[in-house]
Protein backbone atom coordinates (compact mmCIF):
# COMPACT_ATOMS: atom_id res chain seq x y z
CA UNK A 1 0.00 0.00 0.00
CA UNK A 2 1.31 3.22 -0.80
CA UNK A 3 1.71 5.87 1.66
CA UNK A 4 0.25 9.68 0.46
CA UNK A 5 2.33 12.21 -0.94
CA UNK A 6 2.98 14.84 1.85
CA UNK A 7 0.67 18.03 1.14
CA UNK A 8 2.73 21.17 -0.82
CA UNK A 9 4.11 24.22 1.44
CA UNK A 10 1.99 27.34 1.57
CA UNK A 11 3.81 29.99 -0.35
CA UNK A 12 4.26 33.20 1.74
CA UNK A 13 1.37 35.75 1.71
CA UNK A 14 2.50 38.71 0.73
CA UNK A 15 6.37 40.46 0.63
CA UNK A 16 8.25 40.51 3.20
CA UNK A 17 8.39 44.23 4.65
CA UNK A 18 11.45 47.03 5.03
CA UNK A 19 12.94 47.24 7.81
CA UNK A 20 12.36 51.26 9.30
CA UNK A 21 15.10 53.53 8.00
CA UNK A 22 17.86 54.22 10.69
CA UNK A 23 18.21 57.79 12.06
CA UNK A 24 21.66 59.79 11.01
CA UNK A 25 22.63 59.24 14.59
CA UNK A 26 24.05 61.76 17.23
CA UNK A 27 26.79 64.19 15.94
CA UNK A 28 30.60 63.50 17.00
CA UNK A 29 32.27 65.71 20.24
CA UNK A 30 33.89 67.72 17.96
CA UNK A 31 31.03 68.59 15.81
CA UNK A 32 29.14 69.73 18.86
CA UNK A 33 31.38 71.52 20.20
CA UNK A 34 31.81 73.96 17.13
CA UNK A 35 27.98 74.16 16.77
CA UNK A 36 27.34 74.70 20.40
CA UNK A 37 30.12 77.47 20.79
CA UNK A 38 28.81 78.82 17.12
CA UNK A 39 25.31 79.08 18.21
CA UNK A 40 26.13 79.91 21.68
CA UNK A 41 27.99 82.99 20.35
CA UNK A 42 25.44 83.94 18.15
CA UNK A 43 22.55 83.99 21.02
CA UNK A 44 24.86 85.54 23.29
CA UNK A 45 25.54 88.31 21.24
CA UNK A 46 21.70 89.24 20.02
CA UNK A 47 20.70 89.11 24.01
CA UNK A 48 23.53 91.71 24.31
CA UNK A 49 21.78 93.69 21.66
CA UNK A 50 18.22 93.05 23.19
CA UNK A 51 19.56 94.00 26.44
CA UNK A 52 20.33 97.71 25.29
CA UNK A 53 17.23 97.91 23.47
CA UNK A 54 14.81 96.84 26.07
CA UNK A 55 17.07 98.90 28.92
CA UNK A 56 15.76 102.10 27.17
CA UNK A 57 12.14 101.28 28.26
CA UNK A 58 11.99 99.17 31.52
CA UNK A 59 14.83 99.09 34.23
CA UNK A 60 18.51 97.46 33.04
CA UNK A 61 18.16 94.48 35.74
CA UNK A 62 14.55 93.86 34.66
CA UNK A 63 15.83 94.12 30.99
CA UNK A 64 18.73 91.87 31.86
CA UNK A 65 16.42 89.16 33.64
CA UNK A 66 13.85 88.63 31.11
CA UNK A 67 16.17 88.73 28.31
CA UNK A 68 18.73 85.75 29.90
CA UNK A 69 15.13 83.72 29.96
CA UNK A 70 14.26 83.92 26.74
CA UNK A 71 17.90 83.70 24.99
CA UNK A 72 18.52 80.47 27.26
CA UNK A 73 15.57 78.83 26.14
CA UNK A 74 16.49 79.63 22.40
CA UNK A 75 19.65 78.42 22.59
CA UNK A 76 18.44 75.10 24.31
CA UNK A 77 16.02 74.71 21.90
CA UNK A 78 18.89 75.60 19.14
CA UNK A 79 21.00 73.16 21.01
CA UNK A 80 18.15 70.71 21.05
CA UNK A 81 18.10 70.53 17.12
CA UNK A 82 20.97 71.23 15.93
CA UNK A 83 24.10 70.52 18.49
CA UNK A 84 23.13 67.31 20.64
CA UNK A 85 20.02 65.30 19.90
CA UNK A 86 18.36 66.53 16.38
CA UNK A 87 14.79 66.74 17.90
CA UNK A 88 12.86 68.84 19.94
CA UNK A 89 13.57 69.58 23.40
CA UNK A 90 11.69 69.07 26.51
CA UNK A 91 10.35 70.63 29.56
CA UNK A 92 12.73 68.47 31.53
CA UNK A 93 15.74 69.72 29.52
CA UNK A 94 15.03 73.39 29.30
CA UNK A 95 14.70 73.08 33.21
CA UNK A 96 18.17 71.44 33.46
CA UNK A 97 19.90 73.55 30.49
CA UNK A 98 18.68 76.27 32.82
CA UNK A 99 20.45 75.03 35.66
CA UNK A 100 23.37 74.24 33.94
CA UNK A 101 23.28 78.23 32.80
CA UNK A 102 23.07 79.61 36.53
CA UNK A 103 25.80 77.61 37.49
CA UNK A 104 28.19 78.87 34.65
CA UNK A 105 27.21 82.66 35.95
CA UNK A 106 27.81 81.11 39.37
CA UNK A 107 31.49 80.25 38.18
CA UNK A 108 32.32 83.54 36.74
CA UNK A 109 30.87 85.59 39.39
CA UNK A 110 33.17 83.92 42.04
CA UNK A 111 35.67 84.14 39.80
CA UNK A 112 35.52 87.95 39.27
CA UNK A 113 34.79 88.15 43.42
CA UNK A 114 37.97 86.16 44.48
CA UNK A 115 39.69 88.31 42.04
CA UNK A 116 38.52 91.77 43.15
CA UNK A 117 39.02 89.96 46.53
CA UNK A 118 42.48 89.34 45.68
CA UNK A 119 43.72 92.62 43.98
CA UNK A 120 42.13 95.79 44.96
CA UNK A 121 41.93 97.63 41.69
CA UNK A 122 42.73 94.75 38.98
CA UNK A 123 43.18 96.28 35.52
CA UNK A 124 41.08 96.01 32.31
CA UNK A 125 43.48 93.40 31.09
CA UNK A 126 43.43 91.39 33.98
CA UNK A 127 39.59 91.79 34.58
CA UNK A 128 38.99 90.54 31.10
CA UNK A 129 41.43 88.01 31.46
CA UNK A 130 39.97 86.28 34.39
CA UNK A 131 36.58 86.72 33.56
CA UNK A 132 37.20 84.91 29.85
CA UNK A 133 38.88 82.34 31.32
CA UNK A 134 36.41 81.71 34.15
CA UNK A 135 33.65 81.94 31.18
CA UNK A 136 35.21 79.61 28.96
CA UNK A 137 35.92 77.03 31.97
CA UNK A 138 31.97 77.70 32.85
CA UNK A 139 31.51 77.17 29.05
CA UNK A 140 33.21 73.97 28.30
CA UNK A 141 31.47 72.39 31.98
CA UNK A 142 28.06 73.44 30.56
CA UNK A 143 28.79 71.65 27.14
CA UNK A 144 29.70 68.72 28.97
CA UNK A 145 26.98 68.41 31.22
CA UNK A 146 24.52 69.07 28.19
CA UNK A 147 26.40 66.38 25.91
CA UNK A 148 26.53 63.55 28.79
CA UNK A 149 23.10 64.43 30.89
CA UNK A 150 20.40 66.55 29.52
CA UNK A 151 20.97 65.18 25.73
CA UNK A 152 22.21 62.07 26.57
CA UNK A 153 21.44 59.43 23.72
CA UNK A 154 19.48 57.46 25.95
CA UNK A 155 17.01 60.50 26.79
CA UNK A 156 16.08 61.54 23.49
CA UNK A 157 13.41 59.27 23.11
CA UNK A 158 12.98 55.95 21.77
CA UNK A 159 15.15 54.99 18.49
CA UNK A 160 13.64 53.78 15.36
CA UNK A 161 11.57 49.91 15.51
CA UNK A 162 12.74 47.45 13.65
CA UNK A 163 9.97 44.98 11.91
CA UNK A 164 10.49 41.37 12.45
CA UNK A 165 10.59 39.23 9.52
CA UNK A 166 7.86 37.33 8.44
CA UNK A 167 7.57 34.07 9.88
CA UNK A 168 6.88 31.43 7.49
CA UNK A 169 3.54 29.09 8.93
CA UNK A 170 4.19 25.65 9.14
CA UNK A 171 3.39 23.22 7.25
CA UNK A 172 0.20 21.00 7.52
CA UNK A 173 1.36 17.42 8.53
CA UNK A 174 0.80 14.55 6.25
CA UNK A 175 -2.40 12.30 7.03
CA UNK A 176 -1.22 9.04 9.14
CA UNK A 177 -1.36 5.86 7.10
CA UNK A 178 -3.73 2.93 8.72
CA UNK A 179 -2.02 1.44 11.28
CA UNK A 180 -1.84 -2.50 10.01
CA UNK A 181 0.00 -5.40 11.42
CA UNK A 182 3.01 -7.05 9.37
CA UNK A 183 0.96 -10.66 9.14
CA UNK A 184 -2.27 -9.24 8.18
CA UNK A 185 -0.32 -7.21 5.53
CA UNK A 186 2.06 -10.35 4.27
CA UNK A 187 -1.42 -12.53 3.92
CA UNK A 188 -3.55 -10.02 2.13
CA UNK A 189 -0.73 -10.09 -0.43
CA UNK A 190 -0.02 -14.19 -0.85
CA UNK A 191 -2.86 -16.44 -3.19
CA UNK A 192 -5.11 -18.48 -0.24
CA UNK A 193 -5.67 -22.13 -1.52
CA UNK A 194 -8.33 -24.60 -0.26
CA UNK A 195 -6.68 -28.12 1.06
CA UNK A 196 -9.82 -30.42 1.57
CA UNK A 197 -9.93 -32.56 4.75
CA UNK A 198 -9.04 -35.86 4.31
CA UNK A 199 -12.38 -38.12 5.51
CA UNK A 200 -12.12 -40.42 8.64
CA UNK A 201 -13.31 -44.07 7.17
CA UNK A 202 -15.18 -45.48 9.87
CA UNK A 203 -14.79 -49.44 11.38
CA UNK A 204 -16.56 -52.17 8.91
CA UNK A 205 -17.63 -55.25 11.05
CA UNK A 206 -15.77 -58.06 12.37
CA UNK A 207 -14.50 -60.51 9.50
CA UNK A 208 -15.45 -64.10 10.45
Amino acid sequence: MNAPHPAPLPAAAGRPARPARAGTGRPGALASFVRFVVLGGTVGLAASAAVTALATLVPWALANAAVTVASTAAATELHARFTFAGTRSTWRQQMQSAGSAVAAYAVTSAAMAALHACVSAPGVLLAQGVYLSAAALAGLGRFLVLRLVVFAAGRTGPGPRRTPPPTTPPAPAAPAAPVTSAASAASAERPTTHVPRARRSRPGPPLP
